[in-house]
């Protein structure tokens, strides 16, 4: 039997963004946060770097402004990058109020600020508070045990939004967003969650791509639903990818750090040729987006399901000591590093693009909030600066919980809404046939849309994508919905929209690059796509 629950504030995801919204939000709010399988699933648990931000004293925010505009190949909107900028210390300081335990450097304590900062590329400054090197765990953790302790807060595990419910989809006048239809996984039953505000914090779409360093649920799913309720998306050709992640069947999304390359590794062919050289005179040390196009040319030029990255040259201790956790993951899987090359890929590693929001992180449906890696604020540009995306998250978390606060006293609670209608489906004894089209989906999408772009690889990627939203749609409408259908259904289209971006920039810039267009427009321009059901 499905339920049906009312509170003041529906946020789907529960990672750094979502979790930063309901604890900035007033105790008094009954808020409700979904993950979509145990909580601690998403990206931020993940994340090894940390948080830019201006917090010494030698660096202002116009140097880590035009760092990021530099970084984003002339597509960031400045105004964005300012805003996030300004509001980097406000954001540090609540989570260090939070109690997240970033690193300390007692060297600087007379200097005011006790924490250690770091540098990473593209940034002019140490500017990268951390928590040694799992970061987005730290900060995942405190956040989370904080929201335990709220009792205004409920968070509910293995909860997959299916769709967002909406004046028009429901045939009313108003044109708000009222609510989600949200899958129980536990009971198999679709609940009805009504809310005054819903918030999508769903993360990226890197699950399109065959090879990624996300986690299982990074399948656009906030995207995919914010579409269909008539939100615009931009810049979705964006997607960045990592050059080394472990290729290994069991081995997931394992990434296998650059500073291997700083320190000496080398990236060979299967015959063991070195190839970098070829492509740059910096070799296995040129900037990420180099490395990881001339592996992809490699891999497509001998059908290679992988390179391999070699450090076996160096001393066996010297390598344990400076990569200890990469040696001990990698004889996990029975690759010893010091006598070994390691397998690697390109992985799919960061969205820059996403659903149109303002610096109040509102979509164009009122009522519905994106933030995080769902959202297109245009901090990013063409490509993400390291450590700018978990700063988004916190700036533009806490500026949605103002814009709701503000809006509270004029927003009464919807009238109530229809439970979801499952009469007429059934329970699919296919399975296989999502299977495939998932498989079949990440490999087209990888193989035309990935890294090396051409108009031809595009027109085939578009026709078979096609294909697949026809059966997809068919088969959501015949049978029960489970996590991998809407998984699937989500993913097929924000595939789609990325598509569509790419074969509309005609030209090479920051993350998308394409044979056949290989240089620079003139003027850049945001790739804007507006839903057919869209109204200004």
């Amino acid at each position: 039997m499905s339920h049906y629950y009312q509170h003041d504030v529906l946020v789907i995801g529960s990672g750094a963004a979502g979790l930063t919204l309901a604890l900035t939000l007033p105790q008094s709010l009954n808020i409700a946060v979904l993950s979509k399988g145990d909580l601690a699933n998403g990206s931020t648990f993940w994340a090894q770097g940390g948080v830019a931000a201006v917090l010494d004293a030698g660096d202002t925010v116009d140097s880590h402004v035009a760092d990021t505009l530099d970084a984003g190949a002339g597509l960031c909107r400045e105004e964005a990058v300012r805003f996030t900028v300004e509001h980097s210390r406000e954001a540090i300081q609540w989570l260090i109020d939070q109690g997240v335990p970033f690193t300390r450097d007692e060297q600087h304590q007379e200097e005011g600020f006790a924490f250690h900062l770091t540098r990473e590329g593209g940034h002019s400054h140490r500017r990268i508070i951390h928590a040694a090197d799992a970061t987005g765990a730290a900060i995942f953790n405190t956040l989370l045990a904080r929201a335990r302790q709220r009792p205004n807060i409920e968070l509910l595990e293995q909860r997959v939004a299916v769709d967002l419910i909406t004046d028009r989809k429901l045939g009313r006048d108003g044109g708000r967003c009222l609510g989600a239809y949200v899958l129980d996984r536990q009971t198999g039953e679709v609940d009805t969650f009504q809310a005054r505000f819903v918030v999508l914090a769903t993360g990226g779409a890197a699950k399109a791509y065959l090879y990624t360093s996300n986690p299982d649920g990074a399948c656009g799913d906030g995207i995919a639903m914010a579409w269909r309720a008539g939100c615009r998306v931009g810049n979705l050709e964006f997607n960045q990818f990592h050059p080394t992640c472990l290729y290994h069947p069991q081995a997931k999304s394992f990434l296998v750090t650059e500073a291997l390359r700083g320190e000496g590794a080398l990236l060979r062919l299967p015959s063991g040729e070195r190839f970098m050289p070829r492509f740059d005179p910096r070799a296995e040390l040129a900037p990420r987006d180099i490395v990881a196009r001339a592996i992809d040319h490699e891999m497509k030029r001998l059908g290679a399901d992988c390179v391999y990255l070699d450090i076996s040259h160096k001393p066996a201790e010297f390598i344990k000591a400076h990569f200890p956790t990469v040696y001990e993951r990698c004889l996990d899987f029975g690759i010893d590093i010091t006598r070994q090359p390691i397998p690697v890929v390109p992985a799919a590693h960061y969205t820059c693009g996403g659903v149109l929001v303002d610096q109040r992180g509102r979509t164009d449906l009122p009522g519905l909030y994106a933030i995080g890696e769902t959202s297109f604020t245009g901090l990013h540009g063409a490509n993400r600066m390291a450590s700018n995306s978990l700063l988004e998250c916190f700036v533009y978390a806490r500026s949605a919980a103002a814009d709701i606060v503000a809006g509270l006293a004029e927003t009464r609670a919807p009238e109530r809404l229809p439970a979801w209608d499952a009469s007429q489906v059934t329970d699919s004894d296919e399975d296989v046939i999502i299977a495939h089209n998932w498989d079949e989906l990440r490999r087209f999408m990888w193989d035309y849309v990935g890294i090396v772009r051409t108009d031809k690889r595009l027109m085939r990627a578009q026709h078979r994508v096609r294909l697949l939203l026809s059966e997809i749609d068919e088969f959501y409408s015949n049978y029960r919905v489970s996590r991998d259908l809407i998984e699937l259904r989500n993913l097929a289209l924000v595939a789609d929209l990325m598509i569509r971006s790419a074969m509309q920039r005609k030209e090479s810039r920051g993350l998308h690059y394409t044979l056949d267009h290989p240089g620079l427009l003139p003027q850049a321009r945001d790739t804007i796509l507006v839903p057919p059901t869209y109204a200004d």
